[in-house]
């Protein structure tokens, strides 16, 4: 499963804003994503074609702390 450009560009204003130099884009970080999760392989046996496993493992790992932090503040805020 792979999400289309059309799609991305729907939940694309809740993701994180990326920063620095990048090397992919969000879109291709989410389909990767979800690649591992539809087939339950291991983050090093992704295809060379989401680029480096290290790379794609590290942003989602990033973007699930940062939605556990918000969480929490805005928990706290109630």
């Amino acid at each position: 499963m792979e999400i289309t450009p059309e799609q991305y560009a729907r939940i694309e204003p809740h993701l994180p804003i990326q920063r620095g130099n990048v090397s992919h884009q969000n879109l291709n970080v989410i389909n990767a994503i979800l690649f591992v999760a539809e087939n339950g392989c291991k983050w090093r046996a992704l295809p060379k074609r989401f680029g480096n496993w290290h790379t794609i493992y590290t942003r989602m790992n990033r973007w699930a702390k940062a939605v556990l932090t918000h969480s929490w503040w805005v928990r706290g805020r109630i």
